[in-house]
């Protein structure tokens, strides 16, 4: 039995929430495979918003094994807080299994990232400091603490070991309010309370239910165009992002994995610093800015917002060997009497459907094609049928440039506003 995978196309935030929640019941079993709390996947279900930092998506779903696999980073702190926001919502949380090599985030983790954040002056990466970076940097230094430490009698000296490393690097840089005392406090009393959850082997367990023919999708965080290797460099995160991230994130072999289902808005957004071909500055950005409500769902940043990009599109599809797209925020294009579409790129006088290899220094005009708009509310439809003429036109034009087929259509937050194509 295959892993299915579902992931951002963009820069993250692209509705994988709701798209994992919809599929999941088709599933055994939900596993994130990278990333940590500065994930926000937001999921309205029954008229009430939920948001998911680090618990995979089908927690919502009866009977659903829902794994945090060995490639996520997690803050203890962040993750009782949502398992108490769960717990008070009446889920049931007896299926949520933690893998032992999902490393963890410190309290000087998140010191570090708002110090070394604050030293960079105008050229912030746009970090959402919770000390993401950083707990990365100490996994690949062979340096840091895995939730299967906390059951070691040894627990404890490695954390102090490792927290007196972190206060020598904060000493480099400019000095930030943080109370590391208070926070430290929190840490312990969090990590006392995790101690009770199911911890298992991740790789393991998952090629276990592998074999025994289950179902499983693998949610990833963040976007395609924020992958540590092929994203928009330095202005990215700090893992995989992409499909490839699976196999590391969850300990599969490449030849597991089936489905890869790309989510896409039908424009697009971005937060924090980096480069962004086609951002708005004018009124119809601050038009996809409002109706689509588009602020942060971790850290309540408002988004940068642009057109569609192709290109930025088809390099995502082509890295991460996307299969079908679901189609997210259509309804947020409702007033337009006009839509746009990048569909080429004029790089210092050539045109291309390429990206280059450096965003952040390249000198990129998009060029767009226009297409007509609905003017209409589409949120009361449930198949392609019902929509508009020029809605249905302006799917049928993204499928043509894409080359893939959009099998989902999202057109509004609430989890049963979504079109199977």
């Amino acid at each position: 039995m295959a892993v299915d995978v579902i992931l951002g196309l963009q820069w993250g935030d692209e509705g994988k929430g709701k798209i994992v929640d919809y599929l999941a019941d088709k599933y055994d079993m939900v596993c994130r495979f990278q990333g940590g709390p500065n994930a926000g996947h937001t999921l309205v279900i029954d008229g009430k918003k939920h948001v998911l930092h680090t618990i995979p998506s089908g927690i919502f779903r009866p009977n659903i094994v829902n794994v945090i696999g060995n490639g996520v980073v997690i803050d203890p702190i962040t993750l009782v807080r949502e398992l108490d926001g769960l717990k008070n919502a009446g889920v049931d949380l007896s299926n949520l299994f933690i893998a032992k090599k999902a490393h963890l985030i410190l309290p000087t983790h998140r010191y570090i990232d708002a110090a070394s954040e604050a030293s960079k002056g105008k050229e912030k990466i746009g970090s959402t400091l919770k000390g993401i970076g950083p707990t990365y940097m100490d996994k690949t230094g062979r340096n840091g603490l895995r939730f299967g430490d906390i059951h070691s009698d040894e627990f404890k000296n490695r954390y102090h070991q490792l927290k007196e490393k972190h206060l020598g690097l904060v000493k480099l840089y400019p000095e930030v309010d943080f109370d590391l005392e208070v926070e430290e406090k929190k840490w312990f009393e969090s990590i006392d309370r995790l101690r009770k959850l199911n911890c298992v082997n991740g790789e393991y367990f998952v090629n276990e239910a592998i074999n025994n023919n289950k179902r499983i999708l693998a949610e990833g965080a963040q976007g395609s165009m924020l992958d540590i290797d092929f994203g928009t460099y330095p202005y990215v995160t700090s893992s995989n992002t992409v499909t490839s991230g699976v196999c590391n994130g969850l300990g599969i072999a490449p030849s597991k994995i089936g489905e890869v289902i790309g989510i896409t808005k039908a424009y697009c957004t971005r937060v924090g610093g980096g480069p962004f071909p086609t951002e708005l500055f004018n009124e119809d950005g601050e038009i996809l800015r409002r109706i689509g409500q588009e602020f942060g769902a971790t850290t309540g940043r408002p988004r940068r917002c642009g057109w569609i990009d192709i290109p930025q599109l088809l390099y995502t599809i082509m890295i991460n060997g996307v299969t079908q797209i679901a189609l997210t925020k259509l309804d947020v294009l409702n007033e337009f009497e006009s839509i746009k579409v990048a569909t080429k790129y004029n790089i210092d006088g050539t045109v291309s459907e390429q990206l280059p290899y450096d965003l952040c220094d390249t000198n990129v005009d998009p060029h767009y094609d226009s297409y007509a708009g609905w003017n209409q509310e589409i949120d009361d439809s449930n198949q392609m049928d019902s929509l508009p003429t020029a809605a249905k036109d302006y799917i049928s034009e993204l499928e043509s440039l894409l080359k893939v087929k959009i099998s989902m259509v999202s057109t509004g937050p609430e989890r049963e506003k979504l079109i199977i194509n």
